[in-house]
């Protein structure tokens, strides 16, 4: 990870066998990154990724976790993609 990386907590919910978390995800893109940006070469550019995280356990057990993100945002943010006409324009 980036030493610059930041975890911006924006809202928790937990249960018994359930965590969800709403973050946004701050980072300088100084290094290769296959699970954000495979393949791609440090841009150098600083980018910040709304983020949620759904952790389920059994026990004290993770048994799944899953993790969304807008790519396209992602892709805008490091100026790799023309947000004109995308559905949504983010920050």
């Amino acid at each position: 990870m980036p030493e610059d990386t930041q975890i911006e907590l924006i809202w928790r919910t937990v249960d018994e066998d359930t965590l969800v978390d709403e973050f946004i995800f701050k980072l300088t893109h100084d290094r290769e990154m296959d699970f954000l940006l495979p393949g791609l070469a440090p841009t150098g550019k600083y980018v910040e990724v709304p983020m949620v995280a759904s952790v389920y356990f059994a026990g004290e057990k993770v048994v799944r976790e899953h993790i969304y993100w807008d790519q396209a945002s992602v892709l805008v943010q490091l100026g790799l993609l023309n947000p004109a006409g995308l559905p949504v324009a983010g920050r």
